[in-house]
């Protein structure tokens, strides 16, 4: 019998042996396996890619909207909510509403997909129609209001001269399906809030003044109206928002902070 014993390879033998048999390995498939690493500059499939705060406060409203409709029940959105803060990614988010119709998706003959708490569920078209409630408001030095109910003509005419004014539009109904809000601020200020889903177009021209658009509008309502703001300002400014009613916030859920 020989004595002799084999000779340890080379740590360059070793490597090499060990880098064939991982090429020689079956790769691992199936729910138990791993995800591979996803590499720089490697294309990421769309249910990995990580969720905003806006994509989780839509899931959040559609719930809120399934349960104005009767599709969902306080324990389910409960839990659909809490779910929908913790998610990262939009493979976490799709399945929350994934046995939800799209908003006006209802079937055929059933009544129109509510907006919201408040004022917003009637259908817009419910809105839309009939005789202005006024077409001017003059502020030089003081000041006008426009909320609540009220309904904005086809045309409005708004002047602040050393002064300001306030026009509500969240409350309010409308004449035709596109109004245009003209105004006229000189060393003054005009604001206008609207509800969200609303279509706002901003032409106005500023010197040594603005026209300011703030707050996004999300994704537009079926039927809702559109509002065209020009008009002129200098060493003055149209602020545009976009605001829920006041019931509306204090009927949302408060979202939970994330760790």
């Amino acid at each position: 019998m020989s004595d002799e014993r084999p000779q340890k390879p080379l740590p360059e033998e070793q490597l090499s042996r060990e880098t064939t048999s991982l090429e020689k390995a079956p790769s691992v498939s199936g729910p138990g396996a791993s995800a591979a690493p996803v590499l720089p500059g490697q294309p990421v499939a769309a249910p990995a890619l990580r969720a905003s705060d806006a994509d989780r406060e839509r899931v959040v409203e559609r719930l809120r909207d399934a349960v104005a409709e009767g599709r969902l029940d306080m324990e389910e959105f409960q839990e659909r909510l809490e779910a929908a803060y913790a998610s990262r990614t939009y493979a976490e988010l799709e399945p929350l509403t994934r046995d939800l119709p799209a908003v006006g998706g209802a079937p055929a003959g059933a009544a129109a997909a509510v907006t919201g708490p408040g004022q917003e569920q009637a259908a817009w078209p419910e809105r839309i129609g009939g005789a202005g409630t006024s077409s001017t408001a003059v502020a030089v030095m003081s000041g006008f209001q426009r909320k609540g109910q009220w309904t904005v003509p086809a045309r409005f005419n708004a002047v602040a001269f050393w002064g300001g004014g306030d026009l509500d539009l969240r409350e309010a109904s409308f004449s035709q399906r596109e109004v245009v809000i003209t105004c006229i601020a000189v060393m003054g200020g005009i604001q206008i809030t609207v509800p969200p889903g609303v279509e706002v177009d901003v032409r106005g021209i500023g010197v040594m003044g603005a026209f300011d658009q703030r707050g996004n509008p999300g994704p537009l309502q079926p039927g809702a109206p559109r509002v065209v703001v020009t008009g002129f300002a200098m060493w003055g400014g149209v602020e545009i928002r976009v605001k829920p009613l006041k019931s509306d916030r204090e009927n949302k859920p408060r979202r939970r902070k994330e760790l």
